[in-house]
């Protein structure tokens, strides 16, 4: 009894130690100054301990610096994150938020379409690349990644609306009709859909 004593209390001990790490409490501490506010005080505890091959500081310091709108240094770190994990999705939906900031939309394209080669159904990323597309007016791209999307999300009121007016600008009006309705069972009297239906 007194050696299985012994034997949590080490267990215990050691649990305790491994929790005080400097690289876990300048993360317990950089979550802390950025809900308080002080996002320069969070980057400066990161950098502290940052280092160039660490994908989880280089994915922090993206994150900090995007949230303190210095976009070109969120793009150098999320990069780095990007480049040590060459399959992370993550690291990758965060790269979109300063590119896009900066306006550099054919490097978000990149970007989402490196995710796709990874999830190709994934809804998000399907959903950004038709709306880009659609605002280029390029609405036959854009329905191959809304088409993608509403496969998974079908009963999703974003999805469904953009389908619904993608469609339309594609000469579908018939499929077009039965999106704006659905959108309409999503969010009954929506504007966008109820203006859809008059063309």
């Amino acid at each position: 009894m007194k050696t299985l004593f012994s034997f949590i209390f080490l267990f215990c001990a050691s649990v305790a130690y491994s929790q005080n790490t400097p690289m876990q409490k300048a993360f317990a501490s950089s979550y802390t100054y950025e809900y308080a506010g002080n996002l320069a005080k969070a980057i400066e505890d990161m950098k502290a301990v940052h280092k160039s091959d660490s994908y989880e500081t280089n994915l922090r310091l993206g994150w900090l610096y995007y949230s303190a709108q210095n976009y070109a240094e969120s793009v150098k770190y999320y990069k780095s994150a990007c480049d040590l994990m060459k399959m992370s999705i993550e690291a990758r939906l965060g790269y979109v938020y300063p590119l896009s900031a900066l306006g550099k939309w054919d490097e978000v394209i990149v970007v989402y379409k490196e995710i796709l080669a990874v999830e190709k159904y994934n809804a998000t990323v399907n959903y950004r690349m038709a709306s880009i597309y659609y605002n280029r007016k390029d609405f036959t791209t854009a329905k191959t990644y809304i088409d993608n999307a509403l496969n998974v999300y079908p009963f999703d009121y974003d999805i469904v609306i953009l389908a619904g007016w993608t469609y339309q600008m594609v000469g579908k009006r018939e499929q077009a009709r039965g999106l704006f309705e659905k959108a309409l069972l999503l969010r009954p009297n929506d504007a966008s859909a109820l203006e859809g239906l008059k063309n």
